[in-house]
């Protein structure tokens, strides 16, 4: 049983329990991909570790953690590449919670951070950070005193609140949502290639540099801000999930239930939009997380909706894996951000020829 999985009560027909404000259907599906997925996430960070310059066993690794291994040894494994590990499980799994809350309340797979501006607007308040460093700008004491992701943060917030306002038109209709946050996107995306252009040419480096996605400037000062985000806001997703399920009956039958069903979705784009700029502050725009693993894992399920813990934890792999592959693959490293767009992007293009065939049909 999932916490995912939550169903409401009129669901007399799938078996389960009920844990306070949270129900838990029996799914089998869902619990065995959702084993595997752990399997995979504690197989991959493994690896990950173990692999690179100085290659390790998995003993050496084990040793290492228990506190065992030689001096170098525990450089290598604790200070090195144990923050890129688990910076690559949580932003993954920040990620694939995210996308799949946007899209389940959305009831539209299109509707993710990396869609509705949230990321574009992040990256915009990064990129200002680091532009005015070079005193280019008259903002530039307020928002060095911000911080790199402290910037963007705020950017991610504002444009997420914009979108979210915009929309409003005595509720939030998913079509307009997108669409919306597709303008948003544009005008946070022109920004930031306006503020590259004004930058110093270092400080234009150093943008481009964390406006692709990397694991490799992952510390745990970097990483403590974004554990601390997941560990509050993914449980807080969870307990969302019971009124997501109910939001899939239908806004009148939702409402007729008891749901405050505009309040719930302010809250669970909150959650959303929290968790998102988190990942995006450590790691950079990781782009296509949140849009593609929460369909991967619904379609692997065969549930009306994205299983929320098996979304983080597919996400945490993805992006584990694709940092694995983008530093041992070719002699360069190739950044985490630039992997990961080649896998989404083709699936991009699936599911919109998908939806046109189906539309045409």
């Amino acid at each position: 049983m999932t916490p995912e999985t939550a169903v409401p009560e009129t669901h007399d027909r799938i078996p389960g329990v009920r844990l306070g404000p949270v129900g838990l259907a029996w799914r089998p599906a869902v619990l065995l991909w959702t084993l595997a997925g752990l399997v995979a996430a504690i197989a991959v960070g493994a690896v990950g570790i173990a692999v690179g310059a100085s290659s390790l066993t998995p003993w050496d690794v084990l040793r290492t953690l228990v506190g065992a291994g030689t001096e170098r040894q525990e450089l290598v494994v604790l200070d090195w590449r144990m923050p890129r590990a688990l910076g690559g499980l949580a932003a993954g799994a920040a990620l694939g919670v995210a996308g799949a809350l946007t899209q389940t309340f959305a009831r539209n797979p299109l509707a993710t951070p990396d869609i509705i501006g949230v990321t574009s607007g992040a990256s915009a308040g990064a990129v200002l950070a680091i532009a005015a460093t070079g005193g280019t700008y008259e903002v530039s004491v307020a928002v060095n005193t911000l911080g790199i992701p402290g910037a963007a943060l705020l950017g991610g917030v504002v444009a997420a609140a914009v979108v979210y306002g915009l929309s409003w038109r005595s509720g939030i209709d998913s079509y307009r949502l997108v669409l919306v946050g597709l303008g948003v996107t544009a005008i946070c995306t022109a920004l930031t290639s306006y503020l590259m252009v004004r930058a110093q040419i270092s400080d234009a480096n150093q943008a481009a540099a964390w406006l692709v996605g990397s694991l490799g400037p992952m510390t745990w000062d970097r990483l403590l801000p974004l554990l601390i985000a997941c560990a509050v806001l993914l449980p807080v997703s969870v307990l969302l999930s019971a009124g997501l399920a109910i939001g899939q009956f239908g806004d009148d039958a939702a409402r007729g239930l008891g749901l405050p069903l505009e309040l719930h979705r302010l809250a669970t784009l909150v959650v959303a939009v929290l968790l998102a700029v988190a990942a995006v502050a450590a790691a950079g725009p990781i782009a296509f997380v949140a849009f593609v693993v929460p369909q991967v894992a619904r379609r692997l399920t065969r549930v009306d909706r994205p299983p929320l813990v098996l979304s983080g934890l597919l996400g945490g792999v993805l992006v584990m894996l694709s940092d694995l592959l983008g530093r041992t693959v070719v002699d360069w490293e190739i950044p985490v951000g630039l992997v990961t767009t080649l896998v989404g992007a083709p699936y991009l293009i699936l599911l919109l020829l998908r939806h046109r065939r189906e539309a045409n049909a």
